[in-house]
């Protein structure tokens, strides 16, 4: 939802939403610009140009989710049930384009499904056909089974590194 909220809108939101909002934006400018996440991106730049970005973040969702219970004492499926239902229970203050995605959030379990490679793969499809196929994001599995070592080895590292810079900005706001 943060991905749609410009400028100074996220003021508009309660209080614990605009701390999500601002880490949400903190998290993004400090993916793009890490060392470890632009070489796992540049394995793909070539074919996919800007979209190498979107498919490289969502190989590494695919890292958090297979590894979860790396990072979290709470198992994934239960995380994504309390989740979803966070949602829900919050539906009128979420984006419209948001609103708008929950159901086949949901329905497809996105949270869950990136733990596997074919829930990987399903996502690049859906992302691909999001943009009309113009990206061929689908085609990434490839590229993400080729080099799946380097990637994960990467992930951890760099995903080490964001939790310690997380909570840093989280004390700040």
């Amino acid at each position: 939802m943060a991905d749609s909220i410009r400028g100074h809108h996220y003021l508009d939101y309660p209080d614990e939403l605009r701390k999500g909002i601002l880490l949400h934006r903190y998290i993004d400018t400090f993916t793009d610009a890490h060392p470890i996440y632009r070489k796992s991106k540049h394995r793909l730049h070539e074919k996919y140009g800007h979209y190498s970005g979107v498919i490289m973040d969502i190989v590494y969702d695919h890292f958090l989710a297979k590894n979860w219970a790396s990072y979290s004492e709470i198992k994934l499926e239960r995380y994504a049930e309390e989740f979803y239902q966070l949602l829900q229970n919050n539906f009128e203050i979420l984006t419209e384009k948001t609103q708008k995605m929950i159901p086949y959030m949901i329905a497809r379990n996105w949270l869950v499904s990136y733990a596997s490679l074919e829930g990987l793969e399903m996502i690049l499809f859906q992302m691909d056909h999001r943009t009309k196929h113009r990206a061929h994001m689908q085609e990434a599995i490839v590229e993400v089974k080729q080099f799946y070592t380097e990637f994960e080895a990467e992930f951890t590292l760099f995903f080490e590194e964001l939790q310690n810079h997380c909570q840093e900005k989280l004390a700040e706001l």
